[in-house]
């Protein structure tokens, strides 16, 4: 029984060529999978992507709309404090007039048999002092 020396040889090429395609089949089906999840991870990024878009346009938006309400707040804060000043101001000559009226009051009391002094109130001077605050304004 002698074998053939190129017999073996052949059989044992037949062999690792077998096992070589075998592994070849098997390298195609992953790298097939590969592809596949590059295709999904592919999409996935383009959504991403285009969140991101969204996200960017909506932030924009809300600075615009936030910078228009600081304005509108802006000018309702300068309104209320011109408004609370002039208040102020009414609400000190108010004081001021009926303190006067008090002394007048018991002034008259204290003299009944003399006419009571008049008593100028000044709006004009309250007029004059809420025009100039304005003017400031």
């Amino acid at each position: 029984m002698h074998i053939n020396l190129g017999l073996i040889v052949e059989l044992t090429l037949t062999a690792l060529l077998a096992v070589t395609l075998v592994y070849c089949i098997v390298l195609e089906r992953r790298l097939a999978a590969v592809r596949r999840g590059q295709d999904g991870l592919k999409s996935t990024i383009g959504e991403l992507n285009a969140a991101i878009a969204k996200a960017g346009t909506a932030m924009n938006a809300l600075k615009a709309t936030t910078a228009s309400a600081a304005e509108t707040l802006d000018g309702r804060l300068a309104r209320a404090r011109t408004a609370a000043d002039e208040l102020s101001l009414l609400t000190a000559s108010g004081e001021r007039i009926a303190e006067r009226m008090d002394r007048a009051a018991d002034i008259s009391a204290a003299t009944r048999s003399q006419p009571a002094p008049v008593v100028s109130l000044p709006s004009s001077a309250i007029m004059k002092r809420l025009d100039t605050l304005r003017a400031v304004r």
